[in-house]
C-alpha cells in the first residue's frame, strides 16, 4: 500500500500555507521598504523648472524634518541632506572615487563633537534638480559611512535663494547678470 492520500493532501496544504505566509512576508517587505524610503527621501526625483533665467525645484521635508533630495556629483547618482549648519559641501570619503573627487590638502572643522579632519576636494558638477553648480569648494570626511546623504552645506547654499513654507522648501537658482 503507497500511502494515506488524505495524508498526502494534508502535507501538500501545509506546504501550500507555508509558500502564501512567505509570499506575504515578502510582498509586505517589498511595501515597507518603499515606504521607508519615501519617509527617508521624500524627492527621489525633484521636481524643477527653469524659466526666464532662474531655475527652481520645490522639495518636501521628510518624515524627521530634514530636506532630503536625490541629486548628482559629477554625473554620478548621491543623496543630499540639506544642512544650513555645515560650512562645506560634506561628502562622505568612501564615495570619493566613484565620484571622481580628488583628496585634496588636509582641513580640520570644527563641529558640534569638537574638531574633525578631513580633506579638501572640489566638485566639477552639482545638480539638484534644474539646478546646476560647477567648480564647488567640498570636504571628504572620513568619519561616516558611504550611505549617509551628502551634506549640503553653506558652499553651494550661499549661491542659491529659498524660501520656507510649511514642509516645503523652494530653490532658486538666478542666472548671473
Amino acid at each position: 500500500m503507497s500511502g494515506d492520500p488524505a495524508r498526502g493532501q494534508r502535507r501538500l496544504g501545509g506546504w501550500m500555507i507555508a509558500a502564501m505566509w512567505l509570499l506575504l512576508l515578502g510582498l509586505l517587505t517589498l511595501l515597507f521598504d518603499g515606504l521607508l524610503e519615501r519617509w527617508t527621501n521624500p524627492n527621489p526625483e525633484p521636481a524643477g523648472r527653469a524659466a526666464g533665467g532662474v531655475r527652481e525645484v520645490v522639495l518636501q521635508r521628510n518624515r524627521y524634518g530634514h530636506y532630503v533630495a536625490t541629486g548628482r556629483i559629477n554625473g554620478t547618482e548621491v543623496v543630499f541632506m540639506l544642512d544650513t549648519g555645515a560650512s562645506d559641501v560634506s561628502v562622505p570619503a568612501a564615495l570619493a572615487p566613484r565620484l571622481g573627487l580628488e583628496r585634496l590638502a588636509p582641513a580640520v572643522y570644527q563641529t558640534a563633537r569638537g574638531p574633525m579632519r578631513a580633506w579638501r576636494t572640489r566638485i566639477a558638477r552639482l545638480e539638484l534638480g534644474p539646478i546646476v553648480l560647477t567648480d564647488l569648494p567640498a570636504s571628504l570626511n572620513p568619519h561616516v559611512e558611504a550611505e549617509e546623504p551628502v551634506l549640503l552645506g553653506m558652499t553651494a547654499l550661499k549661491r542659491l535663494e529659498f524660501t520656507q513654507r510649511g514642509d516645503t522648501l523652494v530653490i532658486r537658482q538666478h542666472a548671473a547678470p
